[in-house]
């Protein structure tokens, strides 16, 4: 093979290239850190993949302002509702991943990739971690004038033998919550009851008042009032331990199936490639605003207990949740639509 000569001219272009590729790729480095540095100097978009005025816009909102108020640029707040949060995430999905486009994901995010059948995205890979926020708890109601007082009753009901009954249960549908913790309920206490699908939960408590359903599990704020009034009755908490707001009421697993605890998140990313300093700047700020004592407060009246913690435990959440759900669904054989 003939060898190839390298002549002086040669060699002086090469250097010459390489100290340009060196001196642009320095640049692109030092602009990259000077924007970090930098960040934010202008608003953030909170994008909130539901309604306005249900639970999750209220906490975004808390989050929002007080957000906004560790690093010093209003966090404005966008709703962005429809397809089970799939129109929101998937609008930040694709946005810039400059730290100005943020999502508040509410717990039906871990349980689309099993129950819709071809998502725009990938949830697990799609977004970069920020930090968790809440904790969601559901409470397990029957109607008041129901002749189930406790866990043990309901159990008693729907128990196998010839006296078998089928009870309704309402959920706003497969992967939410609250269907999520009639499943396990379901599965632990080897009953099986008839599910009963509503568009929201103020429906499906109306429902339930009205006896079309007997059982459903129902998040904390949308339970409250009507636990209040008298109108349906709490016979426990999905978490593993009390409510603050409900401390009479029992945990399932203290009302008979130990080890029962079920409970959702929210959680706050950012789109995929996101920097890490811009990633570590929004996970101090929210670990910050989720300790004040005010923001505390706030999210313990709403029976949510706060969070925080590392971008790594918001994601090691994301991968449980997905696998944990996509198990309970196909165990009932539930099919993605």
């Amino acid at each position: 093979m003939r060898s190839i000569q390298v002549t002086s001219v040669g060699r002086r272009v090469a250097r010459h290239i390489l100290r340009t590729f060196a001196a642009a790729a320095f640049g692109v480095a030092v602009c990259t850190d000077a924007a970090s540095a930098a960040y934010p100097d202008h608003p953030i978009r909170l994008i909130v993949p539901t309604g306005a005025g249900g639970i999750t816009d209220v906490l975004a909102r808390l989050v929002g302002q007080h957000l906004g108020n560790q690093l010093g640029q209003p966090v404005v707040v966008e709703n962005k509702a429809g397809a089970s949060g799939v129109i929101g995430s998937q609008f930040v999905a694709q946005a810039s991943p400059d730290g100005y486009t943020l999502l508040f994901a509410f717990p039906t995010h871990v349980a689309n990739p099993s129950t819709i059948k071809s998502l725009p995205y990938d949830t697990a890979t799609a977004f970069a971690p920020i930090g968790r926020v809440g904790q969601v708890t559901e409470i397990l109601l029957v109607n008041q004038d129901s002749d189930m007082h406790s866990v043990e009753d309901l159990l008693k009901k729907a128990g196998a033998g010839a006296a078998r009954n089928r009870l309704n249960y309402g959920s706003v549908g497969a992967g939410s919550q609250g269907d999520l913790c009639t499943l396990v309920f379901e599965s632990q206490a080897r009953i099986k009851m008839e599910s009963v699908p509503y568009k929201s939960e103020p429906e499906m408590l109306t429902a339930l008042m009205r006896n079309d359903v007997q059982v459903a599990f129902t998040s904390v704020p949308a339970a409250l009032p009507q636990i209040r009034a008298g109108k349906v009755r709490a016979l426990a908490v999905s978490s593993a331990q009390r409510l603050a707001l409900l401390p009479d009421v029992p945990t399932v697993a203290e009302a008979g199936l130990k080890g029962y605890d079920v409970t959702g998140w929210n959680g706050l990313f950012a789109p995929k490639g996101t920097p890490k300093p811009v990633i570590d700047a929004l996970n101090h700020a929210l670990n910050q605003a989720l300790k004040d004592a005010k923001v505390k407060e706030q999210f313990q009246s709403l029976g949510v207990p706060v969070l925080g913690g590392t971008p790594e435990q918001l994601q090691q959440a994301v991968v449980r949740d997905i696998a944990m759900i996509k198990e309970t669904l196909g165990a009932v054989g539930y099919a993605p639509q």
